[in-house]
């Protein structure tokens, strides 16, 4: 009997699979895991697109308040006269360090409207004190406006890419099955089930690089306009003690 090439080739095609002809089909992929793997992908996903409402929205916030700001800390070094600068505060909600200064003055008018020319020292030292404290408590209460749901991105960053991590863990430990149910560790047996683990981990990564990005970002941000917060109460002291202490 003579050898003939074709039918060793034939043979070899049988047995090895197809080759890709196109890109990997994502879809397949999230939906042809277990019940496990798509919970992972769904809370991953959820994560992500969670974490981009969160940049997007925060971005617009923290833009905003920097550029009001900016306009109030103009108004106030060329203003003569408070009241018109808690007037032009009322039109510049947004900015952390006009509702500060708000906070004072509203507290300054308590202290001005019992203050008489026979109180003691030790009495108005108490009106300054009282002025502080507001100051300081709208700079907490600002500060904790603007980290509000950026935490949010530190969890997502820190916790999906082992969210990621378990779901490839998992979806590794299935391929095994396979392999020892089929008893052979060929490519068609493993395949498909790896590629599937490994998208876990993927999709974990992308949740995370975005998140840890912009925490880190908004944390700078958030924090100048907090040592802007704290300089402007530093300096509204000062101007008050100059006007409000006598002799």
């Amino acid at each position: 009997m003579l050898f003939n090439p074709s039918l060793l080739l034939l043979a070899d095609a049988a047995v090895l699979p197809p080759a890709a002809t196109g890109g990997i089909n994502y879809w397949h992929v999230v939906t042809g895991g277990g019940p496990v793997e798509v919970s992972v992908l769904a809370l991953l996903f959820a994560a992500s697109i969670a974490s981009w409402a969160i940049i997007v929205r925060k971005w617009l916030h923290l833009k905003a308040a920097e550029r009001q700001s900016a306009s109030f800390l103009e108004t106030f070094w060329n203003a003569r006269r408070l009241d018109a600068i808690y007037s032009e505060a009322e039109a510049l909600p947004l900015s952390p360090i006009s509702q500060v200064f708000r906070a004072g003055y509203v507290e300054l008018s308590k202290v001005t409207e019992t203050d008489t020319a026979e109180d003691s020292m030790s009495q108005q030292l108490g009106g300054m004190e009282n002025v502080e404290r507001a100051l300081k408590r709208a700079t907490n209460a600002e500060l904790g406006h603007l980290e509000e749901t950026v935490p949010f991105l530190a969890t997502t960053a820190a916790a999906a890419p082992f969210v990621g991590l378990f779901g490839t863990v998992w979806g590794i430990m299935g391929a095994f099955h396979d392999i020892s149910a089929a008893g052979n560790a060929s490519l068609v047996t493993v395949g498909a089930p790896i590629s599937q683990a490994l998208i876990a981990t993927a999709v974990g990564l992308f949740a995370a690089i975005p998140a840890v990005v912009a925490y880190n970002f908004f944390s700078a941000r958030i924090r100048t306009l907090e040592n802007e917060m704290t300089n402007f109460g530093a300096d509204f002291l000062n101007i008050v003690k100059r006007h409000f202490l006598k002799g």
